[in-house]
């Protein structure tokens, strides 16, 4: 394969993932109902790790 086919390719691929990053942009996203939960979980996850830091060190 030539640089000339391997450019050709690079060109038709960009091409191609613009036109479906367009069709993806242009649909809404839902607002994420669970960004509250996911928080929480995070929060719980973090206290966890740094009680059992806590309790390893001593």
């Amino acid at each position: 394969m030539t640089v000339a086919d391997m450019n050709r390719l690079e060109q038709a691929a960009r091409i191609s993932m613009g036109e479906f990053l367009e069709a993806e942009s242009s649909v809404e996203t839902p607002p994420r109902a669970d960004n509250g939960l996911a928080k929480g979980l995070l929060l719980a996850l973090t206290v966890t790790m740094l009680l059992a830091v806590v309790w390893q060190s001593t």
